[in-house]
């Protein structure tokens, strides 16, 4: 079994099995996606995904935490998901085909590694779908309330969020704690106390939340080129607005407000890496749609690239007129650019933005919805899922079954469940799958003829520059590494001392492999950043992946593509 676990699939099984339709007749109709994307519509796909929740509400806690210094955070950030989108590239241009690090897995580690990060991605993309569902319905609310029209609490939050609510009311109620008791608690309590129910079990649920998946899921069900069309719309609208937002806001900026400039130190800075990368993550998603570019290995990298640059200095300037504009202190809110306009005084530039939040979000979760299909599709594809989730619509051209499955698998969470742990495990999800994108580039065979028209990872030689990287590193945060092996917790920072172990190793293997430095930059700054997302996230994060070790060696094992071929040819080798 251990060979066989890490069976590959060559890149020219890979294509040839896309360009003959996997070789069965249990599609429906045409087994080929339709080609409509250009570098242009993946740019914008990219922009769309990218900016959203990240800009119009997680970029306000983050602020709290850093201060100005957040716009630190957004480059490091962004040389981070550069490192993987160069490498993303590299893949996409050597295998143009659906199923994103699924596929490329596939190809450099083998089917276990490759069905670990597909499971990975199904939990990234849902929970993600999810967050961003449960986000844009806040901002839809806020924008009727706007226009003075009130949907009953009940219907647009979520039954935890009530209860404890309730629960908080009564205590604090008892106990005479009564200033405690805030705004928020008041609203959600009422959601419990005015809800319809049967006994002690109330309606409560989020319905703009169920109301926007399901839209989204339609308009992705009915084509890549209607999909195309509203993002590409969406996305001029949104950056228009951002543009103008940047302008209008620089005249609001008061210098004074970006001193101190990192007010809880470079650790304050660093507490809104998750809010900050899970802005940052949607550029994978890009990636899924390979069989439905005109030229996939020339378009898709340029299309990653220039996503990339355009949303990190938009980010930037973001987070500059936020904390110029008000005090870092008083940016701890859900909607931070309504915030910031209406505190000096724009209330119409507030209600504008209102309305740009609810485009943007509806725009990342279209893009989101798209993506995981497809993921799903490769994995049936190859036999780790059942047949019918890679069915293409004879008409629409769409993986219809896995779109649909889709919806109701972020639909009914997204009306029950609340966003406090959503946004930490999907950003963890994200990293470990760019670990391993960065991961399999090493491990790609060598290319001997130069490819015209292609993009090309540029080669450094990391053979000095990563052990020399590491020493120095080593010796400037020895401070910083010593409290890691000191205090009452120490099995909490077990992220961070495989992180050490394994910049340690890698460092050994550049100076003796030669290896390529931008991978290996890469798969070490996404490690960073995921021991940085807490030790409760990681054990979470864990779990996922037991429970699809589980089905793998269940079901998918037996059912893979290779599976039945070794067995038919009394074979067990890669």
């Amino acid at each position: 079994m251990s060979k066989s676990i890490f069976r590959k699939k060559t890149i020219e099984r890979i294509l040839s099995d896309v360009a003959s339709g996997f070789g069965d007749g249990e599609h429906t109709g045409d087994p080929h996606l339709k080609k409509e994307l250009r570098v242009r519509d993946l740019t914008l796909m990219g922009i769309a995904a990218v900016v959203g929740a990240g800009i119009f509400s997680t970029i306000g806690e983050a602020s709290f935490q850093g201060g100005p210094g957040v716009s630190i955070l957004f480059v490091i950030t962004a040389i981070t998901c550069g490192f993987s989108a160069l490498c993303y590239a590299e893949f996409a241009a050597r295998i143009p085909v659906a199923g994103s690090a699924y596929t490329y897995a596939y190809a450099s580690f083998g089917e276990l590694i490759a069905w670990i990060i597909g499971w990975d991605l199904l939990m990234e993309y849902a929970i993600g779908n999810i967050a961003v569902a449960i986000s844009w319905s806040e901002y839809f609310v806020n924008l009727l309330e706007g226009f003075h029209i009130h949907l009953p609490r009940y219907v647009t939050t979520d039954y935890l969020t009530a209860y404890n609510a309730h629960k908080d009311m009564v205590q604090m109620t008892a106990s005479h704690h009564l200033a405690d008791i805030t705004d928020k608690i008041k609203i959600d309590a009422a959601a419990w106390s005015t809800a319809p129910g049967i006994g002690g079990l109330k309606f409560i649920a989020n319905l703009p939340a169920l109301a926007i998946v399901v839209a989204i899921t339609y308009l992705v069900y009915v084509g890549i080129r209607e999909t195309r069309k509203a993002t590409n719309a969406m996305v001029i609208l949104k950056i228009a607005i951002v543009i103008g937002v940047i302008l209008i806001g620089f005249f609001y900026v008061t210098p004074a407000n970006w001193h101190p400039f990192m007010p809880n130190g470079f650790k304050g800075v660093m507490k809104g890496v998750s809010g900050v990368f899970f802005a940052y993550i949607g550029f994978d998603a890009i990636s899924t749609t390979a069989e439905e570019c005109n030229n996939p290995q020339r378009d898709l990298p340029r299309g990653m690239i220039y996503s990339l640059i355009i949303c990190t200095v938009l980010y930037i300037l973001i987070s500059l007129v936020l904390t110029g504009m008000v005090s870092y202190k008083d940016l701890q809110v859900g909607d931070p650019l309504a915030f910031v306009f209406a505190r000096v005084g724009l209330h119409n530039i507030s209600y504008i933005i209102s309305i740009s939040a609810v485009v943007a979000t509806a725009s990342v979760l279209l893009i989101f919805q798209l993506g995981q299909p497809r993921i799903w599709m490769s994995m049936s594809r190859d036999g780790l899922l059942p047949k019918i989730f890679s069915r293409i619509h004879p008409k629409y051209h769409t993986p219809s079954f896995a779109t649909i499955v889709t919806g109701f698998v972020v639909a009914v969470p997204a009306l029950f469940l609340n966003l406090t742990i959503v946004t930490d495990l999907t950003s963890i999800g994200t990293l470990f799958a760019f670990v391993l994108v960065c991961g399999g580039v090493l491990l790609l065979p060598k290319e001997e003829k130069h490819r015209r028209g292609r993009f090309e990872l540029p080669y450094i030689n990391a053979k000095w520059i990563v052990p020399v990287l590491f020493i120095v590193a080593v010796y400037f945060f020895r401070d910083f590494i010593m409290e890691k092996f000191t205090g009452d917790k120490v099995h909490e920072n077990f992220p961070f001392f495989i992180f050490l172990l394994l910049s340690a190793a890698l460092a050994v293997v550049a100076f003796i492999k030669n290896l390529s430095l931008i991978p290996v930059l890469g798969l070490l700054s996404c490690l960073y950043l995921m021991t940085e997302m807490g030790y409760t996230n990681w054990l979470r994060f864990l779990v996922w992946l037991v429970v699809g070790l589980i089905i793998y060696f269940s079901y998918s094992y037996k059912n893979s593509t290779i599976a039945k071929e070794h067995i038919a040819t009394g074979s067990d080798e890669n």
